[in-house]
């Protein structure tokens, strides 16, 4: 069987929960391309809520404004373009802010409002509607509890938070950004985490049905082979 043919029969929705700076995005992309699948960023689609958040002054003293935003979330459109190079980005009312949603200001800010529930129910409704022909890759931190408990495949990413601070190092730099610091990101790392896992509503929690992915020390190519063999077990 070929599973990057587009035409295979069989199609299912894969979910791919875990914690930040994990390279779950990557992972997911890069799985979704091999299948020919749809893939989905739900990390980005909070972050463009924020980035929302932040021009319009919704965030004052890491407390967001939740009153303020329930009136604000009707004008708020989330969509993802495609770039001529295939790269996928993240459009806010009809605007490119791929580079702007990924700055450190809003990478401080995301689990904050990504735990109002207004925010989540919104963004949840919109995710499930992108899945509903199924043969999708999505990723975030909710996927496999709350937006597709019934999908087929459960992954669930974790590494260090040592290790994912160097990554997410790495990764700002190598885009230009000299300016913050290694202790910088592991804090903002270790207080996204601690957000992320006490919300109320939608906490990251591994479903029970999910298979646990630890790629503190595997390579690219290895974590990509054995995401491959557990999709190849379900199809």
């Amino acid at each position: 069987m070929n599973l990057g043919d587009s035409t295979m029969t069989k199609k299912i929705t894969i979910a791919v929960d875990g914690f930040s700076s994990c390279g779950k995005s990557t992972m997911s992309k890069e799985l979704a391309k091999r299948l020919g699948y749809v893939y989905v960023d739900t990390g980005a689609m909070y972050r463009g809520v924020t980035l929302y958040c932040l021009r319009n002054n919704l965030i004052s003293d890491n407390i967001v404004n939740e009153q303020a935003l329930s009136k604000e979330i009707d004008n708020i459109s989330i969509a993802f373009g495609i770039a001529e190079n295939g790269a996928q980005y993240l459009m806010l009312n009809g605007e490119n802010v791929e580079k702007e949603i990924r700055d450190m200001e809003v990478s401080s800010k995301v689990s904050l409002v990504a735990a109002v529930p207004i925010v989540r129910e919104a963004m949840v409704d919109l995710q499930r509607k992108m899945g509903e022909s199924k043969g999708i890759v999505m990723d975030g931190r909710d996927i496999g509890t709350t937006v597709f408990p019934n999908a087929e495949l459960k992954i669930f990413v974790t590494a260090s938070s040592q290790i994912r601070a160097q990554r997410r190092l790495d990764e700002m730099r190598s885009k230009g950004n000299k300016q913050v610091s290694f202790e910088e990101i592991l804090q903002n790392v270790e207080e996204r985490d601690r957000i992320d896992q006490t919300r109320a509503v939608s906490p990251l929690r591994k479903a029970d049905d999910a298979i646990v992915l630890d790629n503190s020390n595997m390579s690219i190519d290895e974590q990509n082979q054995w995401l491959m063999n557990e999709v190849n077990k379900k199809l």
